[in-house]
């Protein structure tokens, strides 16, 4: 069984619909649902840079008016120990975030790979219908 998104970023009736339907109602909703159609599936790519500019800046300014968290305590060895400690957990957040956009680029690909299967069988299906000269029948999916 194929799991799929009711309101997945791809021109279907019913996005078309809720699209016309906000562009009737008030032209910014017509408009952002057609960003989505045309954009959705970019959605955690855009997320991620924003999450990514947000550490960023926010090492960035890690520290301002206030005591710096990685300010040395005066003890050298739990310094130490921190110190290593901070990067042991850096390189599992890091290898997380792999872990996470290999997953990510994953589920495209299996996406990916369901859309072309379907396509493939409509197109077996339409080039059988028409071999048979039944064009005028519509396929039932």
């Amino acid at each position: 069984m194929v799991n799929s998104y009711a309101l997945r970023p791809a021109w279907t009736p019913l996005t078309i619909g809720l699209m016309v339907l906000g562009f009737i109602l008030f032209w910014p909703l017509g408009l952002a649902m057609l960003a989505y159609i045309i954009w959705g599936d970019r959605i955690p790519e855009i997320r991620n840079h924003f999450e990514g500019a947000k550490r960023d800046w926010s090492k960035e300014f890690r520290g301002c008016g206030r005591r710096s968290s990685h300010a040395r305590t005066g003890n050298a060895a739990f310094d130490e120990y921190r110190t290593r400690e901070l990067k042991r957990l850096e390189e599992e957040r890091r290898k997380l975030e792999e872990e996470r956009q290999e997953f990510e680029t994953f589920m495209a690909n299996l996406r990916r790979a369901r859309d072309q299967e379907e396509f493939d069988r409509f197109m077996r299906d339409r080039e059988t219908s028409r071999k048979n000269g039944d064009d005028d029948k519509t396929i039932d999916l």
